[in-house]
């Protein structure tokens, strides 16, 4: 009898399986922050990277557009609010100006020669990776990318010792055949080929880890239809790998043509931009006029074409690639 009433008494209990649902609590632990303390806790968390971005990027940014349009130069450091505004005329300068005309042409060249190769090889070498080489696959990817997290001056070292006619690698290997090795480096034919073939080893690691990426998101059900079909190894690659890894294609173009396009480390540790601006490009000219020569508003100017030239280049290419990324 006993337990007969327990029972009951337990399943009559508010909030029991059984019994009446407990009422929702009504204290302040169970009230959700308004929006209003969430967007100032979320400001909150963010205002220490928007200090530093404002004053390290925006500010400066800034900054350097209105240098552009003023005469900055030396004198005005410590006295900024003395510069005077001339318009465009550093602009209008800019293209009558021979070293820098020079300057463009070379940087073009690297680019149109580079990325072209920096691209492909980093395919090849990813298709072969990702399906050709099965025994210390993982060796040689950290090999080819090696190269990338090295430092500029380790490479210009390297390949200085490389290059160098007189006692480089090369040259060891032409003198066992009784030639004598060029100049790579001093020549104004050369300068600037060596220059591309060291970015394009220093940077295809880059291009293959996102190859290697594209790679492995294709279903391996297409190429096993593919192989069924009997299509063989050429026709796979045109037919299947290379249209769906088109979105990789585009984005890998794109950021080897900026980073091209901005090259600056090559030339400043090999050759200085010589034998005579054959390897000036405009982001050592830019170096060149703001902290050689102080022309500040001038380099300003010339920072601001280069980033025009980017940004077309880079509108043009995802213009071009984009409609067959879809």
């Amino acid at each position: 009898m006993s337990t007969t009433t327990t029972t009951a008494g337990k399943a009559e209990q508010p909030g029991k399986a059984g019994g009446s649902p407990s009422p929702a609590p009504t204290g302040s632990r169970g009230r959700k922050p308004s929006m209003g303390v969430q967007n100032a806790a979320g400001w909150l968390f963010s205002t220490p990277f928007l200090v530093l971005f404002t004053v390290f990027m925006a500010f400066p940014i800034l900054a350097t557009l209105v240098m552009s349009f003023t005469d900055f130069g030396l004198r005005n450091v410590t006295r900024p609010w003395e510069a005077n505004f001339i318009g465009f005329e550093n602009y209008v300068n800019l293209f009558g100006d021979e070293k820098f005309l020079k300057s463009l042409f070379n940087t073009g060249y690297f680019v149109v020669v580079g990325v072209p190769l920096t691209i492909g090889i980093g395919l090849v070498v990813a298709v072969l990776l990702n399906n050709g080489i099965d025994r210390a696959r993982t060796f040689f990817r950290v090999g080819f990318y090696a190269p990338v997290v090295t430092t500029i001056v380790a490479v210009a070292v390297v390949w200085r010792f490389v290059l160098d006619p007189s006692d480089g690698l090369i040259a060891g290997l032409f003198s066992e055949v009784g030639w004598t090795a060029p100049d790579f480096l001093g020549s104004e034919t050369l300068a600037m080929p060596s220059l591309i073939v060291m970015a394009v080893w220093r940077n295809v690691g880059t291009v293959m880890v996102l190859f290697i990426a594209g790679l492995q998101a294709i279903p391996t059900e297409v190429r096993e239809a593919a192989k069924l079909d009997g299509a063989s190894v050429w026709q796979e690659f045109r037919g299947i790998t290379v249209p769906l890894l088109r979105p990789t294609v585009l984005y890998a173009t794109v950021i080897t043509t900026i980073g091209y396009l901005n090259v600056f480390e090559e030339p400043f540790v090999m050759t200085q931009g010589g034998p005579s601006d054959s390897t000036l490009t405009v982001s050592l000219n830019m170096y060149r006029e703001g902290f050689n020569f102080f022309h500040m508003g001038y380099a300003s100017a010339m920072a601001y074409v280069l980033f025009v030239v980017i940004m077309g280049i880079t509108v043009l290419q995802l213009r071009l690639l984009k409609d067959n990324t879809k």
